[in-house]
């Protein structure tokens, strides 16, 4: 069976990655689908799609996960034909794997099974809490994997960030 687990992973932190663990122990394989993949250096989308890529890629190739893709889905801003625009993207999978409310229902009512997974510590692994620590300067190392943590420095992103407006 496969899973389509989408996020717009802005940044991917320890809470996607534990997801995505998981998953990858029930699921033949698991699709990672980037939201939102055309916003980028904007406060709520401040990563391009080829870094939030870059980003995951290095996390799961450190842990020796495998049995995953990475898809990009742009948003249509559309939410009855959101669906229908995801699977001209990707169509190949059993089960979608969301704790999105809006995500969850809109995939329901097509008819697709729909899971959710474990918050993991959702008040510490939050793009919106990163992000937010990240502008002011807080410690949020932490709360990211290694990788992605090496990535942002090494991309100058902490200053992108904070100079966002």
């Amino acid at each position: 069976m496969k899973a389509l687990f989408i996020g717009r992973f802005q940044p991917f932190h320890k809470g996607h990655l534990k997801i995505i663990e998981d998953a990858s122990k029930i699921y033949s394989e698991i699709i990672i689908g980037i939201g939102s993949s055309q916003y980028s250096n904007t406060n709520e989308n401040p990563f391009t799609n080829e870094e939030r890529k870059q980003m995951i890629e290095n996390s799961l190739k450190k842990i020796s996960i495998k049995n995953y893709k990475v898809v990009n889905i742009p948003d249509i801003h559309n939410p009855p034909k959101w669906v229908d625009h995801v699977l001209t993207i990707v169509s190949d999978f059993d089960v979608v794997l969301s704790n999105n409310d809006f995500t969850r229902e809109l995939f329901s009512d097509k008819g697709y099974v729909v899971k959710e997974t474990p918050l993991y510590e959702k008040d510490k692994y939050s793009g919106k809490v990163i992000r937010y620590k990240i502008k002011n300067n807080e410690t949020w190392e932490d709360f990211v994997p290694e990788e992605v943590f090496k990535f942002i420095k090494k991309s100058n992103a902490i200053e992108r960030i904070r100079n966002l407006q």
